[in-house]
């Protein structure tokens, strides 16, 4: 017994099955046949490329190729210098930041040698270096970082002993 008067068989099969045939016909069958418009009259030569066509140049740009005409290619030569240039250059720019970003470094080597002329030498240039750069406030990021540091590092659990948490550093 079934509640619908057609119902429609339920199938064996544990999956549905794909039917063939589709109940709606295709969109392009109802529709009557249509010829593509024509193409319009034109000028166009078929054995044409329009790639071969002239192009117009920017006016500054041709006047900047005739008063800076390009260089020759550089030789092997050339390219070493080139190479040797960029190099020197990189360097003398991390030697300047780290001379000023990070003096401390070369008074602490010295503080950690044993006496002697260049040890000290190097100690009181530092000192000098380092005193004139704190005028201008360039050891501060320096020092946030190391404060943020020693913080973190005697930073304690609640409960936690201070063992420990007295240890200074001999840096700075």
């Amino acid at each position: 017994m079934t509640n619908y008067r057609d119902e429609p068989p339920i199938p064996l099969e544990p999956f549905p099955v794909h039917q063939a045939e589709s109940p709606f016909p295709p969109l392009y069958e109802s529709l009557p046949p249509q010829e593509p418009p024509p193409d319009p009259p034109s000028d166009w030569i078929e054995t044409a490329d329009a790639h071969d066509l002239p192009t117009r140049e920017n006016a500054l740009v041709a006047l900047g190729r005739f008063a800076f005409p390009p260089a020759p290619p550089l030789d092997d030569e050339g390219v070493a210098a080139r190479d040797r240039r960029w190099t020197s250059r990189t360097i003398l720019t991390a030697t300047v930041f780290l001379l000023i970003f990070n003096a401390v470094s070369p008074l602490n080597w010295a503080r950690q040698q044993p006496p002697g002329w260049l040890p000290q030498t190097v100690e009181r240039l530092s000192e000098v270096w380092t005193e004139q750069l704190a005028v201008f406030g360039v050891d501060m990021p320096r020092r946030g970082l190391r404060e943020g540091w020693d913080a973190a590092r005697e930073a304690r659990f609640i409960g936690q002993g201070a063992e420990g948490a007295g240890s200074t550093s001999p840096r700075d």
